[in-house]
């Protein structure tokens, strides 16, 4: 499995976000769509970003009851985005339900990953304010193998995390990792962070890259030494 680097396109609308991708000119990074940019523009804007030509993670976050998740990941199959994602914390029964939505009649779907625990999280605020009482980690692992067992191809995790996840999942067992920033770069509301180089180095299959590329005085210039520290 080839690594890549995803860039967190975070906008607020279309304009915003389609100035920013002709800064590339004829390089089509992956894309992450989440839900700022997805609920202000809807479906429409996914559809144009691909025929641009990029690969798009589509970042919602599904948790639902499982016949909810079902028939929703059935409409973000007819897309045709390359990654999307679910909550683990939504059960085995929902993530088989999201699976079983997502699978087109030919056969074919994304790739579908779970989210264990945002990087936003500390272990304090997981056990204060969600009554989870076990280690960040050990929660994390539970979450990946559960994820595992309902068929999907990997997770999200703090970069920290991927390498302990392919340990107890397996190396074929994806691991996207947010929580990613340059070492002379601001960590700014995440807690779980690491550099592209280290992230390699551990194991991460996908970084995915908002503010440092995003707000960068030259975006293009960031996101090719976030390639170059992570994939070259």
């Amino acid at each position: 499995m080839g690594k890549d680097v995803i860039v967190a396109c975070d906008f607020a609308g279309k304009k915003e976000v389609l100035e920013f991708l002709d800064k590339f000119g004829g390089k089509k990074p992956f894309v992450k769509i989440g839900m700022e940019l997805y609920y202000a523009e809807g479906p429409d804007i996914v559809r144009e970003i691909k025929a641009r030509g990029h690969k798009i993670f589509l970042d919602l976050k599904l948790h639902d009851i499982p016949n909810t998740v079902k028939k929703s990941m059935s409409v973000l199959s007819r897309l045709d985005v390359d990654m999307c994602n679910l909550h683990a914390s939504g059960t085995v029964a929902m993530m088989e339900a999201a699976i079983e939505g997502l699978t087109r009649e030919d056969g074919s779907r994304p790739m579908l990953i779970a989210v264990t625990q945002l990087t936003s999280t500390s272990e304090e605020r997981m056990k204060s304010d969600l009554l989870i009482n076990e280690p960040l980690d050990k929660v994390v692992m539970h979450y990946a193998k559960c994820a595992k067992v309902a068929g999907l191809d990997g997770v999200v995790c703090s970069p920290l995390e991927a390498e302990k996840v392919h340990e107890v999942c397996g190396n074929e067992f994806v691991t996207v990792t947010p929580g990613v920033r340059f070492a002379d770069g601001d960590i700014g509301d995440q807690v779980r962070v690491t550099t592209p180089a280290r992230a390699k180095e551990i194991g991460s299959d996908y970084i995915v890259v908002g503010r440092p590329i995003t707000a960068a005085a030259d975006p293009v210039a960031a996101y090719e030494r976030c390639v170059s520290e992570f994939v070259d």
